[in-house]
């Protein structure tokens, strides 16, 4: 069902129907078929909403260690790390999630808007690259890849 709804993800061009495919996307990614991690996840996920970051880190901690194979705990943990202004810890989680679901268009586009923040340009530019195979008319894509590749024509830093 994933690799299908991928496939339609890629020759989307409609806003509502790039969004509907990546909410049908993130609900199999938020399910780990394991009820224990599910509400551990739906912890740290309340946590994250109600601004605590440090404990939905706790939770989203605690599945990474018990099931090191649940993407989105990697994901979601990236986000809270992202909202503390923990830049490196959240790059390194994004690569954790990477390396379990290259096609986790979340996390490329987190990993683009942090790697702009640090002044990375080249970097930012390449995970928007990898996005745009996964998802070539994603609102907004294009217009940031051509801020990204106008930054480096002018001398920005290319990381």
């Amino acid at each position: 069902m994933l690799d299908d709804l991928f496939a339609q993800l890629r020759t989307a061009t409609a806003p509502a129907e790039i969004e509907a495919l990546q909410n049908g996307i993130w609900q199999l990614w938020l399910t780990s078929n394991d009820v224990a991690t599910d509400k551990e996840l739906e912890a740290g996920m309340r946590a994250m909403q109600s601004g605590d970051y440090t404990i939905a880190i706790t939770h989203l901690t605690s599945i990474v260690l018990l099931n090191p194979a649940f993407t989105e705990a990697w994901n979601k943990r990236a986000t809270a790390h992202y909202l503390r202004g923990e830049y490196r810890a959240s790059l390194a989680d994004i690569s954790e999630t990477l390396r379990r679901e290259p096609r986790h268009f979340g996390a490329l586009w987190g990993q683009a808007s942090i790697l702009r923040q640090l002044g990375e340009y080249r970097r930012a530019l390449d995970a928007l690259s990898r996005l745009s195979v996964i998802c070539p008319h994603l609102p907004g894509l294009h217009e940031q890849q051509l801020s990204l590749r106008e930054q480096l024509e002018n001398g920005g830093f290319s990381g």
